[in-house]
């Protein structure tokens, strides 16, 4: 059966169907093929490096891979990107952030692929708020606003004994929103720093 679907055919359909991240049950719901069959194309594809691999059992298209930050979320679900990358984004620190920092309820991990750093930190479920739906070229995805990514970031420094982030700017921060989500974490170490950080 995987041999009836071609090369051509493989990459239009899927193409057609506006399917940027695909795993092998996409494979057998678009080509009708068993699993077996739908492994066998994907890994036959990707040796011919008509598609890559973004994760176990997750593929792209190498000219159709969709913005970081939209792949940030999926890669690892549920997430949300903050901390220094957020605030880079967000233009709260001068440093330009390569490696994509995001926060999850699940165990803390760490992802190399397409060229990018992707890293996931543990954070409680009391706590996993303060993101805001964003969009690139047509794909949303979650980001901490101001507030929750300066106070996430501030956390993990806490948490591992770090300084906390000497530039920034600090007009741009609400001290009232960022002290309610500093309570979130019950954390009185983390909320004395920032009231100190944001004097």
């Amino acid at each position: 059966m995987a041999k009836l679907v071609n090369r051509a055919d493989f990459v239009a359909k899927i193409k057609a169907r506006g399917i940027v991240l695909f795993s092998p049950r996409d494979i057998q719901t678009v080509f009708g093929v068993s699993k077996v069959a739908a492994t066998f194309l994907l890994h036959r594809y990707k040796k011919g490096g008509i598609i890559v691999s973004v994760k176990r059992g997750l593929y792209s298209f190498p000219d159709a891979l969709p913005p970081e930050l939209y792949l940030a979320n999926k890669l690892y679900n549920p997430s949300y990107v903050s901390r220094e990358f957020a605030l880079s984004y967000h233009g709260i620190i001068p440093e330009t952030v390569y490696e994509i920092t995001s926060v999850t309820t699940k165990a803390t991990r760490r992802f190399e692929t397409v060229g990018k750093i992707y890293s996931y930190r543990r954070i409680k479920k009391s706590a996993f708020t303060g993101y805001v739906v964003e969009k690139q070229r047509g794909f949303t995805f979650r980001i901490a606003d101001i507030e929750k990514a300066f106070v996430d970031s501030l956390y993990y420094r806490v948490l591992f004994s770090k300084k906390p982030i000497s530039r920034f700017d600090k007009t741009k921060i609400n001290k009232d929103k960022a002290l309610k989500y500093a309570q979130l974490f019950n954390n009185q170490k983390l909320i004395a720093i920032l009231k100190r950080t944001l004097q």
